[in-house]
């Protein structure tokens, strides 16, 4: 269930939580212990993340390596991801799905044009929605 509920949008916000690519076998653990609660909640930083991730506004050193590292995590399905990733995404898209969801579709069809990530992904979330693995 977690390598599935890994999305385009919440590994989009993974800019937080890694952001260099270390290897060719894992991402770096560098911004495993990043507060994502506190950077969901904060509707400023929130909103600076996305801007960089839509290409209109500045991005931070972590923003500008995610967009490096963002495709390569779509593709693979988070494979090269470790567990904290993994949980943070999930968090992440959970949040976007619910309470920023122009944001999650604007990302979703830069990130995802054909829609075989996106469609994936949700069709995880809604299904642990369903079994009560919220």
């Amino acid at each position: 269930m977690r390598n599935a509920t890994v999305s385009l949008l919440s590994l989009s916000l993974l800019a937080i939580v890694f952001a260099v690519a270390n290897g060719q076998n894992k991402y770096t653990t560098k911004y495993d212990n990043v507060d994502v609660d506190k950077i969901l909640k904060n509707e400023r930083v929130l909103t600076n993340y996305i801007k960089c991730m839509l290409d209109e506004g500045p991005c931070t050193a972590e923003g500008r390596e995610l967009k490096r590292t963002l495709p390569d995590a779509l593709s693979s399905g988070c494979t090269k991801c470790n567990e904290k990733q993994k949980d943070t995404a999930e968090k992440v898209i959970r949040h976007l799905m619910a309470k920023k969801e122009k944001e999650w579709e604007r990302l979703a069809k830069k990130y995802d044009p054909q829609g075989l990530y996106k469609k994936r992904y949700e069709a995880e979330i809604e299904n642990d929605k369903t079994n009560g693995s919220n």
